[in-house]
């Protein structure tokens, strides 16, 4: 089975090479972005900031700030969904910083495979 490039694709090396040549600018841009994606941190506070929860852009969770306050024996349950609140909408801060900066890069072209978990 032949692949199919658009009309006009494909006639034309050096526009193929030109092509090829801005994919591969565009892919190491989107390497050094996510590398430094990937340092930043973030800050999340939940609870009327009772919780505050630090995340890098690897998702990885650095530190979680818990007032004493909202530490109750007998109420462990509103804690525990403080802290899960407060770990999702990091990992949401997270997405949503890393997705509209690589949207910059790529115009908007979902690209499978590529950096940032597109």
């Amino acid at each position: 089975m032949k692949a199919r490039l658009p009309a006009g694709m494909g006639k034309n090396p050096q526009n193929m090479n030109s092509m090829i040549k801005q994919a591969q600018k565009m892919q190491e841009e989107m390497e050094a972005l996510q590398a430094e994606l990937d340092e930043k941190e973030y800050e999340v506070s939940v609870g009327g900031g009772m919780v505050t929860v630090k995340i890098d852009g690897k998702k990885e969770i650095k530190s979680i700030d818990i007032k004493p306050e909202i530490v109750d024996p007998e109420d462990i349950e509103t804690l525990s969904d403080v802290l899960v609140a407060g770990i999702n909408e990091a990992i949401r801060k997270v997405e949503e910083s890393n997705s509209e900066a690589m949207g910059k890069v790529t115009g908007g072209l979902n690209l499978p495979g590529m950096p940032g978990g597109f």
